[in-house]
């Protein structure tokens, strides 16, 4: 059972690390994609290249085998789309049992995603919570949690998809936007992010003004 888990990490921090690791071990998955995204369809491109934030993803990585880097996003042409991932990911892996990762705010954003109806038949899906988040009862959402809500992890494993599970995980406030930012003004996000990952950066002057 693998889990998906994307996004611009522009650039990658502990907030993006931390919670990947916590689902590995909670779902006792064999590996987590992390997927840069290409062509963000809901949100400014990127700063830092493809080539950059693949680089830094992978060196963040690099102690931790079971996180795995994966560039189908970037290499793709045109918007980067979930539910063509997934597709490319099932196309591959066969009826395997399949975890799209998402946190609470990216889930109730889901009616803006494209074709976002046919995820669920593609992965299941698990989301983080937060402490202080509920799921949607009502309207669209609402009705795919009363259909799709299953109680625990072994639930997934007996189907490829289908399935919707909430975990509680840590989830550190740190955002790549604040990281930026810092940056920017000429100020150190040290500790937001690996040493690694910030040695490159200032190395490469991404995201600094000048």
């Amino acid at each position: 059972m693998i889990g998906v888990f994307g996004g611009t990490f522009d650039p990658v921090h502990f907030g993006h690390l931390r919670c990947a690791l916590e689902i590995l071990e909670l779902l006792a998955l064999d590996e987590v994609r992390m997927i840069p995204c290409g062509v963000p369809p809901h949100r400014d491109p990127p700063i830092a290249s493809a080539k950059d934030r693949t680089e830094m993803l992978s060196t963040a990585m690099s102690t931790e085998r079971r996180l795995v880097p994966d560039t189908r996003e970037i290499e793709r042409q045109g918007p980067s789309y979930m539910v063509d991932t997934l597709e490319s990911l099932r196309n591959e892996l066969g009826n395997e049992p399949v975890c799209l990762i998402l946190g609470g705010d990216a889930f109730n954003g889901l009616p803006d995603w494209s074709r976002w109806q046919r995820l669920i038949g593609l992965a299941h899906i698990v989301v983080m919570r937060r402490p202080d988040w509920e799921p949607p009862v009502a309207g669209e959402l609402g009705g795919l949690v009363a259909e799709h809500r299953v109680a625990n992890v072994d639930q997934l494993r007996e189907a490829p998809a289908g399935r919707l599970l909430f975990c509680d995980v840590t989830q550190l406030e740190i955002s790549a936007t604040r990281i930026r930012d810092l940056l920017a003004t000429g100020r150190s996000p040290r500790f937001l992010l690996p040493d690694e990952v910030l040695a490159m950066i200032i190395e490469k002057r991404l995201y600094m003004n000048g």
